[in-house]
Order: C-alpha cells, then sequence, then structure tokens
C-alpha cells in the first residue's frame, strides 16, 4: 500500500515540473538601402537611408542609425538634410523589438558609406568592383549643373577620354584598366571659361574567375595512407548565378580524370608536376593554375610568353606634368592542357623528354 502511494504521488507532478530545451534560430541581420541620392554627394545635398530586417515583416521592429561608433537617431529612415563635409562616413543600422521577456538586437547591417564633397566636381564611378569585360560608365558632375563644353577623362595621370557630355564610358575592361580616375570640366559664364578638376575616384576591376591555385595534401587523415589530395581553390565572381564549376587535374601533362563538379581529387602519391583547371563552359571561361612540384622532380617548364597589350592612352594633361609611362605586362603562361571532355580546343603533347630531362610542350 504504501508503495502504491509513492507512485502516485510521483505521476501527479505538474508537468512544468521537466526541463525543456526550446530551438534556437540563428541571429537576424539589418539591411540598410540607399534610397535618394547617391554615395558622393556635394555639400547641401540630400540623401536618404532606409533600415530593414528581411524575412520579418509583420513584426515590429524600431530601428537604431549609427556612424562609426556615434549612435545616431532611432527611425525606419534616415536623412541627411544639406549635408555637410563633416557627416561623411560609414552609416549602418540595427533592429530592435521589445518581447515579454527581453529586447531582441539584430545584427549589424553591413555599412553604407557616404562622401559629402565641398569642391566643385565629382566623378561618380561605380561603389562595387567592375568585371572583366564590362562596360564601367563614370558621370562627371558639376556643382550646380552647368551646361558643359568639355570633359576630360584621366586615369592615372593620363588622358583617356574628351568630349562635350558628362557621361563617359570605358568598355571591354581588362585588370589594366584598375586605378585611380578622376575628371576636368569646362563651361563657359560671366564672359569667361570656367574649368574645375574632381577628387580621383578609385575603381576596383576584377575577374569573373580568378586563376586557380592548387594545393597539394600529402596527409589527409579521411583518405588511404598511399594516396594524396589535390584541391583547386579558385574564385567565380559573377552578376547573376551560373553551372557548376567544371574541375580538371593533371599530372605531368596527362590528364586524371574526367571533368568533375568537386574541386578535390585522392590521388596515388606520386612525383611530378600538378596541375588544376577550372572551366565554366556556359561562359566561355577557362583557368589553368600554375604547376605545383611534388617529390623528386627534374627539369622545369617554362609556358610561352605572351605581351598583353594595355589601353592606349592619349594625350596628357599639360597641368598634371609629363604622362606617366605604360609598359606591357609579359606573363608566363602556363600549357594548355586538352580535356577528356573535349573541352579544349587544343591538343599538346605532355611530357615529351629531352636529353637534359626538360619537359617540352610541342604543338600538333
Amino acid at each position: 500500500m504504501k508503495l502504491l502511494l509513492s507512485l502516485l504521488v510521483v505521476s501527479t507532478l505538474p508537468k512544468w515540473a521537466v526541463p525543456q530545451v526550446l530551438p534556437t534560430s540563428a541571429p537576424l541581420t539589418a539591411l540598410a538601402e540607399l534610397v535618394n541620392g547617391g554615395p558622393w554627394i556635394f555639400s547641401g545635398e540630400r540623401v536618404r537611408l532606409k533600415c530593414s530586417v528581411p524575412g520579418n515583416v509583420s513584426a515590429e521592429w524600431r530601428y537604431q542609425w549609427f556612424r562609426g561608433r556615434e549612435q545616431l537617431q532611432e527611425s525606419e529612415y534616415f536623412v541627411l538634410w544639406k549635408a555637410r563635409p563633416q557627416q561623411s562616413g560609414k552609416y549602418y543600422c540595427q533592429g530592435l523589438r521589445t518581447t515579454w521577456i527581453s529586447t531582441q538586437h539584430t545584427l549589424h547591417s553591413l555599412p553604407i558609406e557616404i562622401e559629402v564633397d565641398g569642391g566643385w566636381a565629382i566623378l561618380q564611378a561605380p561603389p562595387l568592383p567592375m568585371l572583366v569585360g564590362e562596360t564601367m560608365t563614370l558621370m562627371c558632375r558639376v556643382r550646380g549643373n552647368p551646361r558643359l563644353t568639355e570633359v576630360i577623362l584621366y586615369k592615372d595621370g593620363v588622358e583617356l577620354q574628351r568630349q562635350s557630355g558628362p557621361v563617359l564610358c570605358v568598355t571591354n575592361l581588362t585588370l589594366q584598366d584598375h586605378g585611380s580616375y578622376w575628371c576636368r570640366a569646362s563651361w563657359d559664364g560671366r564672359r569667361q571659361t570656367n574649368s574645375v578638376i574632381s577628387v580621383a575616384a578609385p575603381v576596383s576591376i576584377i575577374e569573373v574567375l580568378t586563376e586557380p591555385m592548387l594545393e597539394i595534401v600529402p596527409n589527409d587523415p579521411l583518405i588511404h595512407k598511399d594516396r594524396m589530395l589535390l584541391v583547386c581553390h579558385v574564385q567565380l565572381n559573377a552578376r547573376e548565378p551560373v553551372s557548376h564549376i567544371h574541375y580538371y587535374f593533371y599530372q605531368d601533362g596527362l590528364s586524371l580524370g574526367p571533368a568533375s563538379s568537386q574541386d578535390r581529387v585522392a590521388v596515388l602519391r606520386d612525383s611530378g608536376r600538378y596541375w588544376c583547371k577550372a572551366s565554366i563552359p556556359t561562359l566561355g571561361l577557362k583557368r589553368l593554375s600554375e604547376p605545383v612540384p611534388y617529390g623528386r622532380v627534374t627539369g622545369i617548364h617554362q609556358g610561352p610568353v605572351v605581351s598583353l597589350q594595355p589601353r592606349a592612352p592619349s594625350h596628357p594633361d599639360p597641368m598634371k606634368g609629363p604622362p606617366q609611362t605604360t609598359t606591357s605586362i609579359q606573363p608566363s603562361e602556363p600549357p594548355t592542357f586538352s580535356d577528356v571532355s573535349g573541352d579544349s580546343p587544343n591538343t599538346l603533347a605532355p611530357g615529351v623528354g629531352s636529353d637534359d630531362g626538360t619537359v617540352v610542350w610541342k604543338d600538333f
């Protein structure tokens, strides 16, 4: 009877006495957007920013704004009225909402950099890095928007273009177009010609598909001890989603297998030179890594030298002194291998040995 009573007592304990673990969700991140104006404005102009929390439209959020470490107002929109140069800086926001338990904070948004210029001319350049092959549009703005008679675009002290309109375009970008750009604008007024020069604006150019880098991992604990791991590191920079990257691996010019969507492969541990290639057939892009030796290797392959012609400069600015000389870059281009899938149009004979042990690459 005593045993039965004790069991009944235990069974009637309230359910809230049993501890429960509530699932936790990933922290949310606020989003700061530029609604009106631009990232580079004249003093006296206006710029308007908006803060939101993506994916939580129904929640009652408040928004706190910051400039650097300085805490600003609490509102959904933040406006710089008649901006001053002292108000230049990086602006970001954070979402807050109060529940019956506590106040929830989101992660800070990515910053938006606002530059307030007190001068007479601004060269508006793309804030994001441009990709090789794209067309870059620049605008030479002048305070008060006078009717311009001449606009000259410079890059690193060398004149590139001369025209009458404020919009300038640089087509078919290459890595050599990376640098500092500025403009000089002229207009007629009050029986005289006025001319102003903007502050230099940096422009970054990156490749859509970077040059791969092959890493050899000789002792990977997840593979057999007589094998090693080849890893092909590459970065894809594209405006729109693209299909998978195709990876190829080579030893001494011989293909180690067909194309794969995996950036790594386990191979028998063997001395030689190894390469990897990344290819995106839909974009017509393919890049080959530099050779990486492993073990005892004799002979060094030197690829053909190709001269890359830079964009032809125009006349220098007499106000800026003599123009800078531009020299052509002559990198060492690695050999082109034939793919098992027929991706490469050229076929090269791999591993043809010479008397001194040097590997010779020969065209058919």
